[in-house]
């Protein structure tokens, strides 16, 4: 009984990890020759726990004109506890068309990742970007899958989602709305109370420093939408581009 609930345990950790405070939303978007820079910062509290912080620094570059590849380095920080590695991160993005071609932008998310507990083995998410634009305002909806391989622990096949909803403003002021959630098992979902669901108020904005150089800014306050997930998460990315 205790090695089932502790297998239990292990699984749900793991698939909250996947969308810890830090998470942010990818886009089906390559930039050929251009490297960036990237911190992803995030903090939230669950019920009668301690809050907990996220901090993700990555550095990629659009090796192709269809091909984006960044390593990441993630770290965690419970309390007032010192922060600690928590796992490497090699992630890609891959699009099969230019911006704007096709109805729908369509990119696929490869991520490999190695955590330091070697307990959980290694973790693998293939995911489907898609974009649309529809006049000014500009949608993004990325269903992800997510697997654990060569773990202490059996692993199943788990679904998550990010998505996106922004104004185009001005380049330098986008507001609109993200979200985050988790249903369980791919193919056979959790009770809807045993689900996470997140989603609030969110801006971004782009600012131009000369020649090819911008920092990128996006923030969210994500509020839990049901009591399995925490009231709220402050999320925030700074991204320099060169």
């Amino acid at each position: 009984m205790k090695k089932s609930l502790l297998a239990a345990s292990l699984v749900a950790c793991s698939a909250a990890a996947s969308a810890g405070p830090a998470a942010y939303v990818h886009t089906p978007t390559v930039e050929y020759g251009e490297t960036e820079l990237e911190l992803h910062l995030g903090t939230t509290r669950e019920h009668g726990e301690e809050r907990e912080t996220a901090a993700v620094l990555a550095v990629g570059r659009g090796v192709t004109q269809h091909w984006f590849t960044e390593i990441e380095a993630e770290f965690e920080r419970e309390g007032s506890g010192g922060s600690r590695l928590e796992a490497i991160e090699w992630s890609n993005t891959l699009i099969f068309a230019e911006q704007g071609e096709l109805p729908v932008d369509i990119g696929l998310l490869l991520v490999l990742e190695r955590p330091m507990d070697h307990d959980e083995g290694w973790e693998v998410k293939v995911g489907a970007l898609l974009q649309k634009d529809v006049g000014k305002v500009q949608l993004n909806f990325n269903p992800i899958l997510e697997r654990h391989f060569d773990a202490e622990e059996e692993s199943e096949t788990e679904l998550v989602y990010e998505w996106q909803a922004k104004y185009r403003h001005a380049e330098a002021f986008e507001f609109g709305m993200q979200g985050f959630g988790e249903v369980g098992k791919w193919n056979d979902w959790e009770e809807s109370d045993e689900q996470t669901h997140m989603a609030g108020p969110a801006v971004f904005g782009k600012l131009p420093l000369g020649d090819h150089d911008a920092i990128k800014y996006d923030l969210a306050l994500l509020y839990g939408l049901n009591e399995h997930t925490a009231d709220h998460t402050l999320r925030m990315t700074i991204e320099y581009e060169f």
